[in-house]
């Protein structure tokens, strides 16, 4: 990714069946929500949230959907959804080398996140960032414990989380998007997983809730600190003109010049 783009840095999941909830999500403060017809619509109500997903998106609403997986009844039919909406990104679970293949064959050049939700999906994942249409990465930590028995969500997974970061990174896409925090009334809960996350190279992170988002949008930007750290390498640099600078006893060489380029870019409103 070159420096100066600027992701979101939350994602709230609404679910399908709900339209009540799509304009109050809208409006939460998350940088984008998920119109969600996976895990939070039951098979009963899957024709339903199709119906009113296809309806938000007509009326001019923003998002993006998390569709059914690859080879499940209903994948078929939110592509066919998806054809008639263009232009609207797609969340992909249990993103794997040939589903996300398959995806960008049926709907070329959609912008799609791929969840990482599986060990054969984390196995495979530097394949995955050099298909076509993928932006970004995103860690669906519930699914993928299960999937790779491993018991807990938080840093029993984050060897994980570094590969899901360095692949990322290898497929010069942004910043990965951390998985959920369960706990809604627990707000070190999510502090302490979103200080986790960014240590590991994360830059956004899934909400299930709205009380979540104002803590991700937060926790995620760049502190004073850093803010101030990148202002004073590109000043010294300017100041410098062309000639060997250090700033902090440190060399200024173009990784550094790189992230204090991103930290500024990343400091901007959303």
């Amino acid at each position: 990714m070159s420096p100066g783009a600027r992701s979101p840095r939350s994602y709230l999941f609404v679910p399908g069946q709900r339209p009540d909830r799509f304009a109050k999500a809208a409006g939460s403060g998350a940088e984008a929500i998920i119109l969600d017809l996976e895990d939070a619509v039951g098979p009963t109500q899957k024709d339903e949230a199709r119906a009113h997903v296809q309806a938000w998106f007509a009326g001019g609403g923003v998002g993006l959907v998390r569709i059914n997986g690859a080879g499940t009844p209903w994948h078929a039919a939110d592509l066919d959804m998806l054809a008639a909406l263009p232009g609207v990104a797609v969340m992909l679970p249990k993103a794997e080398p040939d589903a996300v293949a398959a995806f960008a064959q049926r709907l070329p050049d959609r912008p799609l996140i791929a969840l990482v939700e599986t060990a054969r999906g984390l196995a495979q994942l530097r394949d995955t960032v050099r298909l076509p249409g993928v932006a970004r990465l995103a860690f669906g930590n519930l699914d993928f414990g299960a999937d790779a028995r491993i018991p807990g969500t938080g840093p029993v997974l984050d060897p994980a989380r570094f590969e899901i970061a360095l692949a990322a990174r290898l497929g010069d896409l942004p910043p990965p998007i951390d998985g959920v925090t369960v706990e809604l009334t627990a707000p070190e809960a999510i502090a302490a997983d979103i200080a986790r996350a960014r240590a590991l190279g994360f830059g956004a992170k899934l909400c299930i809730h709205p009380a979540q988002v104002g803590a991700v949008n937060t926790g995620f930007a760049p502190s004073v600190a850093e803010v101030d750290w990148a202002e004073r390498i590109l000043a010294a640099l300017e100041a410098a003109a062309g000639a060997v600078v250090q700033v902090d006893g440190k060399m200024v060489d173009r990784p550094l010049i790189d992230r204090a380029q991103q930290i500024l870019a990343d400091a901007q409103p959303g």
